[in-house]
């Protein structure tokens, strides 16, 4: 029987995001919850009262320095840590394996327990398992957890699955050492950026007694898309009637990404480290105090926040008592900062409780990715963090305010006239009806929309399809949904990488899936509803062995920097590895020799809608169209008549005849 329990009140519809509850000896906590470290025993700068002021449930405190000071007599001597401390809600405290795994330099590991020089007195000192779960009983914690072999998240596989043992090893013997203690107690999952090693850990703890258990071994120097991976990977492998914690996670982004996959509990440091330092987590992003474009403002750190901080105090003088190395400016932003992160909690709860976090979660993922230092207050000038060149490429800014990836050698734009996510969905995801193709045919249809991808630059086409189908997750849950296979294929990935370096001008990028992609060439939707993949390489070369495509946004450079990419041969191909399947490309070129080239492949053509300088563009089906779209008719083969583009240019004259005769007896034209 569980000595925490644990009560999954809500789950939301296209989100793996819940909410719960647990009740300690200490009081009741609502999840999801982020509890502030207390690292010996007091919030750096805060006072208890202030602390729940803000609304904080739970604190953490640290085993390895509490033993170190003031040591296990003086909490047994008061009873514990809440009355030592002045707190009477719950507690959680760490056991001690990050801060060994910290003292790399100076700390000696053995089946045993770690031995390590204490940085009080430099005294030689032995944490075990069993030492380390006696100093949590003397503490008195309400939540203790298993001393674990914490190591580098970008550990070998071999380092990692030798810490993964000893941890499973120290977690039965940490059960087995709390005894009759009326405290809880979780188990840590380890084995780095490894699958099958987090997979198999997660197994393994999952079957023992633990009242909860914890993803370690993160924020220790994977990536942040990494992060997110691994986290959804081993909230599916733990089971749900018992909370999951996420250790020393982190910024509102990373709390908001991993309730979104399943978590129910957090720490971090950020709020009071951050602090200090000047920076406020607000609902407008980021903001650094230190800056000189706030010296004379007179609006309060963030106008939708009711903390003491902001009720009372100007962005003005925060500024100056952080230029002025002051303890209040370090006190007043930790309490505004703390105030944001359990407002920030409570927000995700209730969205979570009413069903619609999918949508809380597309809207705020935004927000918190906004810094001052790339998203300036007015009359500063934004800060460059990344250089705007890579290789070939280079960010250009549009006179309208958008940014798009120029090609230096050719001076090609993509996306020049209108902002790239306004472009791709106008020409790709709306007038393909991509998220009218998700809808099934039949109540068991959960066949795949497949779509190609061709030419993925900086991912504006791929994005704006990932957008609108979360958006419809978010509206029908991915359940009601078929699941989109996109595939994008890309030979350059620079003007991606520039433009993820670049993020804060490309607001289409503000997510993990890019990053992943480029990791690892895959991204899976949390709940299912998308599969990305990269092919990369000659879209050529892997044309045959892609997966039959329903649509293909059909967007590489022009004829005249790739031409390779436009003759009839390579549309001959493409139609007929989509034969048996209706399938419709969507591009952006209305050129005459591009429309010829399709009809010439034996594809069905039509005018597609405008988009910036353009009057049309260009829709092909493999198979006659039901209505879709109307089909050139005698009035455009009346014009390709006059045209000087009449026949490709690799074609020898003695075929234009046969050609033209081909061209003007296409079913599309004889129909008309």
């Amino acid at each position: 029987m569980s000595r925490l329990p644990f009560n999954v009140e809500g789950v939301s519809p296209g989100s793996k995001a819940r909410a719960g509850r647990f009740r300690t000896v200490h009081g009741e906590v609502q999840t999801p919850v982020f509890m502030p470290v207390g690292t010996q025993a007091t919030v750096k700068s805060m006072s208890v009262d202030t602390l729940k002021g803000v609304g904080a449930q739970m604190l953490l405190a640290n085993t390895y320095h509490l033993s170190l000071r003031p040591g296990p007599e003086v909490f047994k001597t008061f009873g514990g840590i809440h009355r030592f401390m002045g707190w009477d809600r719950p507690v959680l405290t760490d056991s001690g394996g990050f801060q060994i795994f910290s003292l790399c330099a100076d700390r000696a590991m053995t089946e045993a327990g770690a031995e390590f020089r204490s940085y009080v007195d430099g005294e030689r000192h032995f944490l075990s398992p069993e030492s380390s779960i006696a100093m949590q009983r003397a503490i008195g914690s309400d939540i203790m957890m298993v001393l674990d072999q914490c190591i580098p998240a970008t550990a070998g596989h071999a380092e990692a699955e030798v810490a993964m043992h000893l941890t499973h090893r120290w977690a039965e013997r940490s059960l087995r050492a709390r005894e009759d203690s009326p405290q809880a107690l979780f188990g840590i999952v380890q084995g780095a950026c490894h699958r099958d090693l987090r997979i198999r850990s997660a197994e393994f703890l999952r079957a023992l007694p633990f009242d909860g258990l914890a993803i370690g071994g993160l924020a220790v120097g994977e990536t942040q898309a990494e992060r997110y991976t691994f986290t959804e990977l081993v909230t599916e492998h733990l089971p749900a009637d018992r909370p999951r914690y996420l250790m020393g996670v982190g910024t509102p982004l990373d709390i908001l990404e991993a309730v979104h996959r399943g978590v129910d509990m957090f720490d971090c440091i950020m709020p009071t480290q951050l602090a200090q330092r000047g920076t406020a987590f607000t609902s407008h992003g980021r903001v650094q105090c230190r800056r000189t474009a706030y010296k004379f403002a007179e609006e309060p750190l963030d106008a939708r926040c009711d903390c003491p901080t902001c009720r009372r105090y100007s962005r003005a003088y925060l500024h100056h008592l952080v230029k002025c190395d002051e303890p209040l400016g370090w006190t007043l932003l930790s309490t505004h900062n703390f105030a944001f992160y359990h407002r920030l909690m409570a927000e995700m709860r209730a969205a979570i409780l009413r069903g619609e976090f999918a949508a809380y979660y597309e809207r705020e993922r935004q927000s918190l990715a906004r810094d001052d230092e790339v998203d300036p207050p007015v009359k500063a000038r934004p800060r460059v963090q990344a250089p705007p060149r890579l290789g070939d490429y280079e960010r250009v800014t549009a006179p309208q305010g958008f940014s798009s990836i120029r090609q230096i050698s050719s001076g090609e734009v993509m996306h020049s006239v209108s902002a790239p996510a306004d472009e791709a969905n106008r020409l790709y995801v709306a007038q393909s009806k991509l998220v009218s193709r998700l809808r099934p045919r039949t109540p068991d249809d959960r066949e795949p929309v497949v779509v190609w991808d061709v030419g993925l630059g900086a991912a504006s086409n791929a994005m704006a399809a990932i957008h609108a189908v979360e958006a419809a997750v978010t509206e029908a849950g991915a359940e009601g949904l078929r699941p989109l296979h996109l595939v994008s294929f890309e030979r350059d990935l620079d003007p991606l990488t520039l433009a993820l370096r670049q993020a804060p001008w490309f607001p289409h990028l503000q997510h993990g899936a890019p990053h992943a992609l480029l990791r690892a060439s895959r991204w899976r939707h949390a709940a299912g509803a998308v599969e990305w993949e990269l092919w990369r390489g000659d879209f050529l070369a892997h044309l045959d062995a892609a997966p039959v495509p329903d649509v293909i946004f059909y967007d590489p450079f022009s004829a005249k920097t790739d031409a390779g990419l436009w003759h009839r041969d390579v549309f001959s191909r493409i139609h007929r590895h989509c034969a048996g399947r209706t399938a419709a490309l969507y591009t952006y070129s209305a050129a005459t020799a591009v429309r010829v080239a399709l009809l010439a492949a034996e594809f069905y053509v039509a005018a597609g809608v405008a988009t910036g300088p353009k009057e049309s563009t260009t829709i092909a089906f493999t198979r006659a169209p039901l209505g879709e779209a109307p089909l050139l008719g005698a009035d455009w083969l009346v014009r390709w008549r006059r045209s000087g583009s009449k026949y490709p240019l690799d074609m020898d004259a003695k075929e234009h005849a046969a050609f033209a005769a081909r061209i003007e007896g296409h079913p599309q034209f004889v129909r008309a």
